[in-house]
C-alpha cells in the first residue's frame, strides 16, 4: 500500500469517523473501500455514455454538408440562439 495522507473538513471528518464506527472498520479502511467503490462506478458510467454516443453518431441528419469540419461554428452559432 501507499501511504498518502489527506485532508477533511471538521463535518465530514466527523461523518467517516462515525460510519467507520457503525461498520467497525478504521476511518482508513472505510475512505479506501468508498473510493474503490466511485472510482469502479465512474468507469462503468463513463463506458455506458460512451457507448450510447457511439450509437448515436450517424444517426441524425443535420441538412449540413459541412458539419465535420466546421462543427464548432455551428455549435456556437446554435448556442447563441
Amino acid at each position: 500500500m501507499v501511504r498518502t495522507q489527506i485532508q477533511l473538513t471538521d463535518e465530514l471528518a466527523a461523518h467517516v469517523k462515525e460510519a467507520a464506527a457503525r461498520q467497525h472498520v478504521s476511518m482508513a479502511g472505510l475512505i479506501r473501500r468508498a473510493l474503490a467503490e466511485f472510482l469502479a462506478s465512474s468507469a462503468s458510467v463513463g463506458d455506458e455514455r460512451y457507448a450510447r454516443a457511439l450509437g448515436a453518431a450517424g444517426r441524425f441528419a443535420s441538412g449540413r454538408r459541412d458539419l465535420s469540419h466546421e462543427h464548432d461554428a455551428h455549435f456556437a452559432e446554435a448556442s447563441r440562439k
